[in-house]
Protein backbone atom coordinates (compact mmCIF):
# COMPACT_ATOMS: atom_id res chain seq x y z
CA UNK A 1 0.00 0.00 0.00
CA UNK A 2 1.12 3.54 -0.73
CA UNK A 3 0.14 6.78 0.98
CA UNK A 4 0.12 10.33 -0.36
CA UNK A 5 1.53 12.96 1.97
CA UNK A 6 1.22 16.67 1.19
CA UNK A 7 4.53 18.44 1.76
CA UNK A 8 4.51 22.28 1.73
CA UNK A 9 6.60 23.87 -1.00
CA UNK A 10 8.17 26.34 1.45
CA UNK A 11 9.41 24.20 4.32
CA UNK A 12 10.93 27.28 5.99
CA UNK A 13 7.63 29.14 6.13
CA UNK A 14 6.94 30.77 9.51
CA UNK A 15 4.24 29.26 11.70
CA UNK A 16 0.96 31.14 12.13
CA UNK A 17 0.28 31.92 15.79
CA UNK A 18 -2.87 34.10 15.55
CA UNK A 19 -5.06 33.52 12.52
CA UNK A 20 -2.93 34.11 9.44
CA UNK A 21 -0.37 36.22 11.33
CA UNK A 22 3.05 34.97 12.34
CA UNK A 23 4.91 35.87 15.52
CA UNK A 24 6.96 38.49 13.66
CA UNK A 25 3.84 40.11 12.22
CA UNK A 26 2.15 40.13 15.62
CA UNK A 27 5.23 41.77 17.14
CA UNK A 28 5.19 44.53 14.51
CA UNK A 29 1.45 45.12 14.88
CA UNK A 30 1.70 45.05 18.68
CA UNK A 31 4.58 47.53 18.68
CA UNK A 32 2.67 49.88 16.37
CA UNK A 33 -0.47 49.69 18.51
CA UNK A 34 1.56 50.29 21.69
CA UNK A 35 3.24 53.37 20.22
CA UNK A 36 -0.10 54.82 19.14
CA UNK A 37 -1.64 54.10 22.54
CA UNK A 38 1.25 55.74 24.40
CA UNK A 39 1.05 58.74 22.07
CA UNK A 40 -2.69 59.06 22.72
CA UNK A 41 -2.18 58.93 26.49
CA UNK A 42 0.53 61.59 26.21
CA UNK A 43 -1.00 64.15 23.86
CA UNK A 44 -4.55 62.88 23.29
CA UNK A 45 -6.09 65.24 25.86
CA UNK A 46 -4.34 68.30 24.44
CA UNK A 47 -5.41 68.05 20.79
CA UNK A 48 -8.60 67.30 18.96
CA UNK A 49 -9.37 63.62 18.36
CA UNK A 50 -9.71 64.14 14.60
CA UNK A 51 -6.27 65.77 14.44
CA UNK A 52 -4.75 62.89 16.40
CA UNK A 53 -6.43 60.34 14.14
CA UNK A 54 -5.08 62.14 11.06
CA UNK A 55 -1.53 61.94 12.41
CA UNK A 56 -1.90 58.36 13.67
CA UNK A 57 -3.31 57.00 10.39
CA UNK A 58 0.03 57.07 8.46
CA UNK A 59 1.78 55.37 11.38
CA UNK A 60 -0.86 52.63 11.51
CA UNK A 61 -0.73 52.12 7.74
CA UNK A 62 3.09 51.94 7.85
CA UNK A 63 2.98 49.34 10.62
CA UNK A 64 0.40 47.30 8.72
CA UNK A 65 2.49 47.40 5.53
CA UNK A 66 5.60 46.33 7.44
CA UNK A 67 3.69 43.41 8.92
CA UNK A 68 1.90 42.04 5.86
CA UNK A 69 3.78 43.57 2.92
CA UNK A 70 6.17 41.46 0.84
CA UNK A 71 8.57 42.21 -2.00
CA UNK A 72 10.08 39.47 -4.16
CA UNK A 73 9.09 36.85 -1.59
CA UNK A 74 10.71 38.72 1.33
CA UNK A 75 8.77 40.37 4.13
CA UNK A 76 8.84 44.15 3.89
CA UNK A 77 10.53 44.69 7.27
CA UNK A 78 13.40 42.36 6.34
CA UNK A 79 13.63 43.97 2.91
CA UNK A 80 13.93 47.48 4.38
CA UNK A 81 16.46 46.25 6.94
CA UNK A 82 18.54 44.82 4.10
CA UNK A 83 18.31 48.13 2.21
CA UNK A 84 19.49 50.08 5.25
CA UNK A 85 22.34 47.61 5.84
CA UNK A 86 23.39 47.99 2.20
CA UNK A 87 23.27 51.80 2.40
CA UNK A 88 25.54 51.99 5.46
CA UNK A 89 27.96 49.21 4.44
CA UNK A 90 31.20 50.10 2.60
CA UNK A 91 31.09 49.71 -1.17
CA UNK A 92 34.86 49.53 -1.81
CA UNK A 93 36.02 46.08 -0.68
CA UNK A 94 39.34 44.28 -0.84
CA UNK A 95 40.14 40.58 -0.63
CA UNK A 96 43.10 41.21 1.68
CA UNK A 97 42.52 39.67 5.14
CA UNK A 98 43.44 42.91 6.92
CA UNK A 99 42.74 46.59 6.39
CA UNK A 100 44.45 47.44 3.08
CA UNK A 101 47.02 50.22 3.06
CA UNK A 102 46.30 53.66 1.71
CA UNK A 103 46.59 54.20 -2.03
CA UNK A 104 49.83 55.75 -3.33
CA UNK A 105 49.89 59.47 -4.03
CA UNK A 106 50.27 58.92 -7.77
CA UNK A 107 46.94 57.06 -7.91
CA UNK A 108 44.13 59.40 -8.84
CA UNK A 109 41.13 58.71 -6.64
CA UNK A 110 37.75 60.37 -6.43
CA UNK A 111 37.30 59.49 -2.77
CA UNK A 112 39.57 59.24 0.23
CA UNK A 113 37.63 56.26 1.57
CA UNK A 114 39.86 53.24 2.04
CA UNK A 115 38.46 49.87 0.99
CA UNK A 116 37.13 47.59 3.70
CA UNK A 117 37.98 43.88 3.94
CA UNK A 118 35.80 41.63 1.77
CA UNK A 119 34.30 38.93 3.98
CA UNK A 120 33.65 35.85 1.87
CA UNK A 121 32.04 32.72 3.34
CA UNK A 122 34.63 30.53 1.59
CA UNK A 123 38.27 31.01 2.51
CA UNK A 124 39.54 28.67 -0.21
CA UNK A 125 39.60 25.10 -1.50
CA UNK A 126 41.91 22.56 0.07
CA UNK A 127 43.92 19.98 -1.83
CA UNK A 128 41.29 17.24 -1.34
CA UNK A 129 38.49 19.43 -2.73
CA UNK A 130 36.93 20.60 0.54
CA UNK A 131 35.80 24.20 0.90
CA UNK A 132 37.36 26.00 3.87
CA UNK A 133 34.65 28.06 5.58
CA UNK A 134 36.91 29.41 8.30
CA UNK A 135 35.17 29.47 11.70
CA UNK A 136 32.05 27.92 10.13
CA UNK A 137 33.83 24.65 9.36
CA UNK A 138 34.26 22.90 6.01
CA UNK A 139 32.00 21.83 3.15
CA UNK A 140 32.34 18.92 0.76
CA UNK A 141 30.91 19.07 -2.77
CA UNK A 142 29.87 16.00 -4.75
CA UNK A 143 28.22 15.59 -8.15
CA UNK A 144 25.18 13.32 -8.30
CA UNK A 145 23.77 11.68 -11.41
CA UNK A 146 20.06 11.70 -12.22
CA UNK A 147 17.44 8.99 -12.61
CA UNK A 148 14.33 8.86 -14.81
CA UNK A 149 11.62 8.69 -12.16
CA UNK A 150 8.62 9.01 -14.52
CA UNK A 151 9.61 5.94 -16.55
CA UNK A 152 9.63 3.66 -13.51
CA UNK A 153 6.70 1.51 -12.43
CA UNK A 154 4.77 2.52 -9.28
CA UNK A 155 6.50 -0.24 -7.30
CA UNK A 156 9.91 0.98 -8.45
CA UNK A 157 8.97 4.57 -7.65
CA UNK A 158 7.94 3.58 -4.12
CA UNK A 159 11.25 1.76 -3.68
CA UNK A 160 13.22 4.80 -4.87
CA UNK A 161 11.30 7.15 -2.55
CA UNK A 162 11.78 4.79 0.40
CA UNK A 163 15.52 4.52 -0.23
CA UNK A 164 15.84 8.28 -0.60
CA UNK A 165 13.82 8.78 2.57
CA UNK A 166 16.14 6.45 4.50
CA UNK A 167 19.12 8.51 3.36
CA UNK A 168 17.37 11.74 4.44
CA UNK A 169 16.63 10.27 7.84
CA UNK A 170 20.28 9.30 8.25
CA UNK A 171 21.58 12.86 7.78
CA UNK A 172 23.52 14.11 10.78
CA UNK A 173 24.32 17.66 9.61
CA UNK A 174 23.41 20.44 7.19
CA UNK A 175 23.01 19.15 3.61
CA UNK A 176 22.06 21.00 0.43
CA UNK A 177 20.93 19.59 -2.91
CA UNK A 178 21.65 22.16 -5.62
CA UNK A 179 20.24 21.95 -9.16
CA UNK A 180 22.29 23.96 -11.66
CA UNK A 181 21.89 24.69 -15.35
CA UNK A 182 25.37 24.37 -16.84
CA UNK A 183 26.50 25.36 -20.32
CA UNK A 184 27.58 22.57 -22.66
CA UNK A 185 30.66 23.05 -24.85
CA UNK A 186 30.57 20.76 -27.88
CA UNK A 187 33.92 21.93 -29.27
CA UNK A 188 35.94 19.01 -27.78
CA UNK A 189 33.47 16.45 -29.14
CA UNK A 190 33.45 18.11 -32.57
CA UNK A 191 37.25 18.22 -32.72
CA UNK A 192 37.47 14.58 -31.67
CA UNK A 193 35.04 13.57 -34.41
CA UNK A 194 36.92 15.50 -37.06
CA UNK A 195 40.28 14.04 -35.99
CA UNK A 196 38.98 10.47 -35.77
CA UNK A 197 36.96 10.50 -38.99
CA UNK A 198 39.96 10.01 -41.25
CA UNK A 199 41.11 6.97 -39.26
CA UNK A 200 37.86 5.07 -39.81
CA UNK A 201 38.00 1.91 -41.90
CA UNK A 202 35.23 2.72 -44.39
CA UNK A 203 34.70 5.98 -46.31
CA UNK A 204 30.98 5.87 -45.48
CA UNK A 205 31.81 5.91 -41.76
CA UNK A 206 34.16 8.85 -42.27
CA UNK A 207 31.46 10.72 -44.19
CA UNK A 208 28.93 9.98 -41.40
CA UNK A 209 31.38 11.25 -38.78
CA UNK A 210 31.99 14.48 -40.73
CA UNK A 211 28.23 14.92 -41.17
CA UNK A 212 27.59 14.38 -37.47
CA UNK A 213 30.35 16.86 -36.58
CA UNK A 214 28.75 19.43 -38.89
CA UNK A 215 25.39 18.82 -37.25
CA UNK A 216 26.86 19.36 -33.78
CA UNK A 217 28.59 22.55 -34.93
CA UNK A 218 25.31 23.93 -36.34
CA UNK A 219 23.47 22.91 -33.18
CA UNK A 220 26.03 24.64 -30.95
CA UNK A 221 25.95 27.81 -33.09
CA UNK A 222 22.15 28.10 -33.23
CA UNK A 223 21.17 27.06 -29.70
CA UNK A 224 22.20 27.84 -26.15
CA UNK A 225 22.91 24.31 -24.95
CA UNK A 226 22.48 23.57 -21.26
CA UNK A 227 22.70 20.49 -19.11
CA UNK A 228 21.37 19.88 -15.63
CA UNK A 229 23.90 19.33 -12.88
CA UNK A 230 22.93 18.02 -9.44
CA UNK A 231 25.38 18.99 -6.70
CA UNK A 232 25.32 17.58 -3.17
CA UNK A 233 26.91 19.82 -0.52
CA UNK A 234 27.49 18.72 3.06
CA UNK A 235 28.78 21.05 5.76
CA UNK A 236 30.41 20.25 9.06
CA UNK A 237 31.10 22.80 11.83
CA UNK A 238 34.64 23.26 13.07
CA UNK A 239 34.00 21.36 16.31
CA UNK A 240 37.14 19.57 17.37
CA UNK A 241 39.31 21.25 14.76
CA UNK A 242 39.38 21.63 11.01
CA UNK A 243 40.86 18.17 10.42
CA UNK A 244 38.08 16.50 12.40
CA UNK A 245 35.44 18.49 10.51
CA UNK A 246 37.02 17.52 7.19
CA UNK A 247 37.03 13.84 8.19
CA UNK A 248 33.34 14.01 9.14
CA UNK A 249 32.42 15.74 5.86
CA UNK A 250 34.27 13.12 3.80
CA UNK A 251 32.63 10.33 5.79
CA UNK A 252 29.17 11.75 5.13
CA UNK A 253 29.88 11.92 1.40
CA UNK A 254 31.07 8.31 1.50
CA UNK A 255 27.83 7.32 3.24
CA UNK A 256 25.81 9.05 0.52
CA UNK A 257 27.91 7.31 -2.14
CA UNK A 258 27.12 3.99 -0.47
CA UNK A 259 23.37 4.52 0.09
CA UNK A 260 22.18 6.53 -2.92
CA UNK A 261 23.18 3.97 -5.63
CA UNK A 262 20.15 1.99 -4.45
CA UNK A 263 18.14 4.88 -5.96
CA UNK A 264 19.88 4.41 -9.30
CA UNK A 265 22.22 7.41 -8.93
CA UNK A 266 25.93 7.73 -8.35
CA UNK A 267 27.76 10.18 -6.09
CA UNK A 268 31.23 11.45 -7.05
CA UNK A 269 33.28 13.67 -4.75
CA UNK A 270 34.69 16.65 -6.65
CA UNK A 271 38.40 17.31 -6.52
CA UNK A 272 39.97 20.73 -5.96
CA UNK A 273 39.91 21.72 -9.64
CA UNK A 274 36.25 20.75 -10.11
CA UNK A 275 35.23 22.49 -6.88
CA UNK A 276 37.00 25.68 -7.97
CA UNK A 277 35.16 25.49 -11.30
CA UNK A 278 31.78 25.12 -9.57
CA UNK A 279 32.45 28.11 -7.30
CA UNK A 280 33.63 30.24 -10.24
CA UNK A 281 30.58 29.35 -12.34
CA UNK A 282 28.26 30.24 -9.44
CA UNK A 283 29.69 33.78 -9.42
CA UNK A 284 29.26 34.16 -13.20
CA UNK A 285 27.05 31.41 -14.70
CA UNK A 286 27.07 32.95 -18.19
CA UNK A 287 30.86 33.02 -18.49
CA UNK A 288 32.77 30.13 -20.09
CA UNK A 289 34.52 27.78 -17.66
CA UNK A 290 37.95 28.96 -16.56
CA UNK A 291 41.00 26.76 -16.78
CA UNK A 292 42.73 25.82 -13.54
CA UNK A 293 45.86 27.79 -14.45
CA UNK A 294 43.80 30.98 -14.94
CA UNK A 295 42.30 31.05 -11.45
CA UNK A 296 43.79 33.77 -9.27
CA UNK A 297 45.43 32.69 -6.05
CA UNK A 298 45.03 34.19 -2.58
CA UNK A 299 46.52 37.70 -2.53
CA UNK A 300 47.25 37.66 -6.26
CA UNK A 301 46.58 40.88 -8.19
CA UNK A 302 43.89 40.46 -10.86
CA UNK A 303 44.57 42.38 -14.10
CA UNK A 304 42.59 42.81 -17.27
CA UNK A 305 43.89 41.43 -20.54
CA UNK A 306 42.96 42.40 -24.05
CA UNK A 307 41.28 39.06 -24.84
CA UNK A 308 38.78 39.28 -21.97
Amino acid sequence: MSWSVRIPADVEQDDHVVGRFTARQMAILGTTATLLYVAYLTIGEHIDLLVFATGALPVAVAGLLLAVGRREGISLDRYLLTVVRHMVSPKALSSLPEQPPAAPEWVASRSDTRPAPLRMPARGVTGDGLIDLGPDGVAAVAEVSTVSFALRTPEEQDALVATFGRWLNSLSGPTQILLRAQRVDLAPAINHLMESANALAHPALAAAAHEHATFLADLSASHDLLRRQVVLIVREPANGGVDAAAARALRRVEEAARLLPACGVTVRLLNAEATNAVLASCFDPAAPPLAADRLAGSGEVITRTEDR
